[in-house]
């Protein structure tokens, strides 16, 4: 399978700029819900096309993407800067990450799904949370890694959270619907190859949930 890796500008032209307001909001939740609908705008060449394609917002109007195809250009966006993804990696390298995921288990009572970082905050008194939820974070998010890599050809070395968030998306209607938030968490750290064909698989396809929603593409370069 042929993976291409994109960064996809927002256009400075003045008619770019002008839906501004729209493509970039200020909150969280209606951000996120745009950018999903903006990458599948380079994406989507017809209406039975399923996604095929990760992404992760770098910063105001940057996305990085991974995908099976190379996105479409745009007037909304500058030319897109595309290259073939194809690294070669051998059992026992060690690779640098960075990884924003929506990671989830499922709870055996009542087979629901649920987030690792709030499930683990969820038995503490409101006080204690504050505190406790970068460091549960870190713990529940090297967990959750550790058991993907388990599948996916790697172990983890070193793992933490930069950072750890919840969105909501009220405007909403597809399988999420009646949910009202999801966490998003940013790890990075190192991993280590054991197999590297399972691992390059699993890394066109994203890790955890919420692809359509910027989670799941890991980045990797060789560890110094």
């Amino acid at each position: 399978m042929n993976l291409y890796l994109s960064r996809i500008r927002l256009s400075c032209s003045p008619s770019a700029q002008a839906l501004s307001g729209l493509l970039m909001p200020s909150e969280a939740g209606p951000r996120w819900s745009a950018h999903h609908r903006l990458l599948w705008a380079a994406f989507a060449d017809g209406p039975d096309r399923r996604r095929d394609f990760l992404w992760r917002e770098e910063h105001d109007g940057t996305f990085l993407t991974l995908s099976e195809r190379p996105p479409q250009p745009m007037d909304l966006f500058a030319p897109h800067e595309v290259r073939e993804y194809a690294p070669v990696l051998a059992p026992g390298e060690r690779l640098d990450f960075v990884l924003r995921a929506n990671a989830t288990r499922t709870r055996r009572e009542g087979n629901r799904r649920v987030d690792v970082v709030m499930d683990a905050l969820h038995g503490l008194p409101g006080g204690a949370r504050g505190p406790e939820r970068m460091a549960a974070a870190s713990r529940e998010g090297a967990a959750w890694l550790a058991r993907q890599g388990e599948a996916a050809g790697f172990k983890v070395v070193t793992a933490a959270a930069g950072d750890y968030s919840t969105v909501a998306l009220p405007d909403h209607r597809g399988p999420r619907k009646g949910q009202p938030q999801f966490g998003i968490l940013d790890l990075e750290g190192r991993i280590e190859v054991t197999d590297a064909a399972a691992f390059l698989a699993q890394l066109g396809r994203g890790f955890g949930r919420a692809k359509a929603f910027g989670c799941g593409l890991m980045l990797i370069r060789r560890a110094a």
